[in-house]
């Protein structure tokens, strides 16, 4: 399996496929269900939760207004805390900048932490074809970047794996990539653990520049925030010499105060803990102590067309805890790597088609990949109504209309495949505004209800395949209202 995206069918295809491996949905099941009940005991611990989701919605919504400003002090304050501030429009752009860096320093290999950012540019990729090999040293992404695999979740991307998996991932792949796996190991946790500890121990000791992503950039003071659970990122964090730090610009915020909101709200809704093992902070370089060379690239990448959209932006206030992805009965039955993107899940479908645009088939198909159940954004810490910005891409999909990208407004046409579903919304509002068609037509389909079919032919044959027809009733509610003089009559003459 390729480490890329590229290639990918669009969604109905790959759930399709997807639904249909019985290991894959029993992973996925048994995972997402245990994180959904920790997470759930984790935030009815807390009171004034409701207040913390405001709290965090409402920094974020005044952060992205503000971008700019914002943007600019944190340069400023990282480029007086002796770090170098990059610009990076898009990927490309990006992975030039981080290339470009690591061949100054005349190194051949990085050790990562935990990147979605990177992943999102294909980092790797570009790295790997410019001669210099990176390592991942996130437990998951290891299992990943062994099993030349995709990531399938945002917190847990080996989520589709299991333990007799992974063992066999370890056997046979370790000694491509540095120290083999111990002799006779079995897929008990703490034997796996250790074998990965060993072999990622050697990779921190030997490598000469580190690259990270940031779960959060404060503007006040240019530091940047990293939480994670496992020790892997303060070592890529503190050993290189180079630390290169690749982050999405919508990670910013304004103050430390702000902090105080998110570091309540991540990791219960993530890891369903009070607090994350590990909190790393780094303000650009010090003497004697961590990296002594700093860099940041802020990354772009969609990001700002995605700001000018008044519905859409609000993905952007995401904090990647992965939440509504563990409560979707979408993703537990489809699984990470259907949707196309490093982006899975709710937040995926509304994130990827907005940064990637809709013209692709996949891109296009994305705002459909779900039932509009509201339990993404029932769990969602920073209140993101996911549903409505579905509604909205599905929108733009099937009528096209005015966008942003790449920083100019152009007016997009529909993506191919919708004219039936065009025809129907023309129909029923041609219909919705002739109030004596309705009426016929609400009279017509009750004096036949008899002989309506239970599954659609055509068509509507899917859409029925795994549903019941609604029934239709004897008379419709506006002539039983008008028969009952809204029902304070019986009908037939007498009062109730």
């Amino acid at each position: 399996m390729s480490g890329t995206f590229v290639g990918m069918p669009a969604f109905p295809k790959a759930a399709h496929d997807a639904v249909h491996n019985a290991t894959l949905r029993a992973n996925l099941r048994h995972a997402t269900t245990t994180i959904r009940r920790k997470r759930a005991d984790a935030v009815a611990e807390l009171s004034d939760w409701a207040a913390l989701r405001e709290a965090g919605k409402q920094i974020k919504d005044h952060t992205l207004r503000n971008l700019d400003r914002y943007l600019e002090q944190l340069e400023s304050a990282v480029t007086a805390a002796g770090g170098t501030v990059h610009w990076a429009a898009d990927a490309d752009e990006a992975n030039r900048i981080v290339t470009g860096l690591v061949k100054a320093t005349g190194e051949k290999e990085v050790v990562k932490v935990k990147s979605m950012a990177t992943q999102e540019i294909g980092l790797n990729e570009a790295l790997e074809a410019a001669g210099i090999r990176a390592y991942e040293t996130d437990l998951a992404e290891l299992i990943v970047q062994l099993g030349d695999d995709r990531p399938s979740h945002i917190l847990v991307p080996a989520i589709h794996r299991n333990r007799g998996e992974i063992r066999d991932i370890f056997r046979s792949e370790m000694m491509r990539w540095g120290r083999p796996a111990p002799d006779g190991l079995t897929d008990t946790p703490a034997e796996l653990a250790e074998a990965a500890r060993l072999h990622l121990r050697e990779k921190f000791l030997r490598a000469k520049v580190g690259v990270s992503g940031a779960n959060f950039m404060v503007a006040e003071t240019g530091t940047l925030v990293v939480v994670e659970s496992e020790g892997n990122g303060r070592m890529c964090l503190t050993l290189p010499e180079t630390l290169i730090s690749v982050v999405g610009i919508e990670k910013t915020v304004p103050t430390w105060r702000d902090m105080e909101v998110f570091l309540q709200t991540l990791p219960r809704s993530s890891t369903a803990e009070r607090m994350n093992p590990y909190t790393s902070m780094w303000t650009g370089t010090t003497d004697g102590d961590g990296p002594r060379a700093f860099h940041l690239v802020l990354l772009d990448n969609g990001r700002t067309d995605t700001l000018a959209d008044a519905v859409g932006r609000q993905a952007l206030r995401c904090i990647r805890c992965s939440a509504c992805l563990n409560v979707c009965p979408v993703y537990e039955r489809a699984g990470g790597h259907a949707y196309g993107s490093v982006y899975p899940g709710p937040i995926g479908a509304i994130l990827s088609p907005q940064l990637r645009g809709t013209g692709s088939d996949i891109d296009a198909s994305l705002p459909y990949a779900s039932t509009l159940c509201g339990a993404c954004y029932e769990v969602c810490p920073v209140a993101i109504d996911i549903p409505e910005v579905l509604v909205h891409l599905r929108e733009r999909v099937a009528q096209g209309g005015p966008v942003t990208r790449a920083g100019t407004k152009v007016v997009l046409k529909p993506a191919r495949g919708h004219a039936a579903e065009r025809a129907a919304m023309r129909a029923a509002r041609w219909a919705l505004t002739h109030p004596g068609a309705v009426r016929a037509g609400q009279r017509l389909a009750a004096r036949t209800r008899r002989f309506h079919p239970s599954r659609l032919p055509g068509p509507g044959k899917a859409w029925t395949a795994t549903r019941e027809l609604p029934t239709v009733p004897r008379e419709s509610f506006g002539a039983w209202w008008k028969r009952t003089d809204g029902g304070t009559r019986d009908g037939k003459g007498g009062s109730r």
